[in-house]
């Protein structure tokens, strides 16, 4: 005989709070793990896909991990260190950045900077602010990098975990299935089938749009000169999976950079204008469309507060795991609203409509 409702959702509210409460404690001691099954679960359909072939399992994890040694040694002898000099270059740029735009604006604007215009005494306390507690700023966020992602960790451990789960997963997926409450398994694996769909979609097709698009910014602003383009355009394909943010965030700071730098050469402003705006149109029109399709549900702003709120709570971990249990979160909201419009609840007494 089955439990009554009541009781269910006491035992399941329980087992909830235990799991928010050890990931709560447990913070960046998982962050490794998280990384790693994120990267077998996006992997997992290759190695279906080459075991369909006739390969093993143990063959296909095989070739797959040998592929990614090799593009992760192309990446750290071509990519990685032109990345880290751009980024260290920005870095030490930034404190000085109030003061080259004052020179700026002084030789082609000198009616904005007025000592008694409003514009004038911002980029002063601007300046004053950066000086005083850039230093500071930048000490914290290196700390706190280094106290959440340890370089060793991310080399060595993120692809054991992913092997090792890749390889067994299949057999994991099996084994959780057989300890599904058997009066709700068939409900249970149609809700996971449903996110699975919509994590499938979001996070291999998104990941992909935001591959492509980081790849089309960073070669097209490199390609027209644009220093730090590297940098701009990696930002942007990685903020991409918000809509419309990482082209607006991505162009504004591209072409703020080459007002700076190619002021009155307006061929190339307009250049690096035109690599975004055409980047948008191939987002929008050509590549999302095909690799993520219309059916995720996914709101921009529900995106956003998922990572604020996720972000808040678990720092860095948070702000990974926010995107897949949003697309989770928003699969039972959903199959909740079609129970409820179901129920006697929404219905009333009458049964016609």
């Amino acid at each position: 005989m089955a439990y009554p409702v009541s009781q269910q959702a006491k035992y399941w509210g329980i087992a909830a709070a235990i799991l928010f409460i050890a990931l709560w404690f447990l913070g960046d001691v998982i962050l490794p793990f998280i990384l790693g099954g994120a990267i077998a679960y996006c992997l997992d359909p290759i190695a279906d896909r080459l075991e369909a072939m006739g390969l093993s399992r143990t063959i296909s994890v095989a070739l797959i991990s040998l592929a990614a040694v090799l593009i992760f040694v192309v990446l750290i002898l071509l990519v990685i260190p032109t990345l880290i000099t751009q980024t260290s270059g920005l870095i030490a740029a930034a404190p000085g950045a109030p003061d080259r735009l004052q020179q700026f604006l002084a030789t082609n604007f000198p009616s904005v900077l007025d000592e008694q215009s409003t514009v004038y005494q911002q980029l002063t306390k601007i300046g004053d602010a950066i000086q005083a507690k850039g230093g500071e700023l930048l000490e914290g966020i290196l700390s706190s990098a280094l106290g959440l992602i340890n370089v060793l960790v991310l080399i060595v451990v993120v692809p054991v975990v992913a092997f090792y789960l890749l390889l067994d997963w299949d057999n994991m997926t099996a084994r959780i299935d057989e300890l599904l409450p058997r009066d709700h398994a068939p409900t249970i694996r149609q809700l996971a089938r449903d996110i699975d769909d919509t994590l499938a979609s979001f996070i291999r097709g998104q990941g992909t749009v935001c591959l492509i698009m980081g790849t089309y910014y960073a070669v097209g602003l490199m390609a027209v000169g644009l220093n730090f383009g590297l940098v701009v355009g990696f930002f942007a394909g990685l903020i991409t999976f918000i809509p419309y943010v990482g082209a607006l965030v991505g162009g504004a700071l591209a072409i703020g950079l080459a007002l700076y730098q190619f002021w009155g050469e307006w061929v190339w402003i307009a250049a690096v204008a035109g690599i975004f705006g055409f980047g948008q149109f191939l987002e929008g029109n050509i590549i999302t469309p095909r690799l993520v399709g219309n059916s995720v549900g996914l709101h921009p702003v529900w995106l956003i507060f998922a990572l604020s709120v996720f972000g808040a709570l678990f720092g860095f971990v948070g702000m990974l795991v926010a995107v897949p249990v949003a697309a989770m979160i928003g699969v039972l909201i959903r199959f909740g609203l079609t129970q409820y419009k179901q129920s006697r609840l929404y219905r009333g007494l009458t049964t016609d409509d």
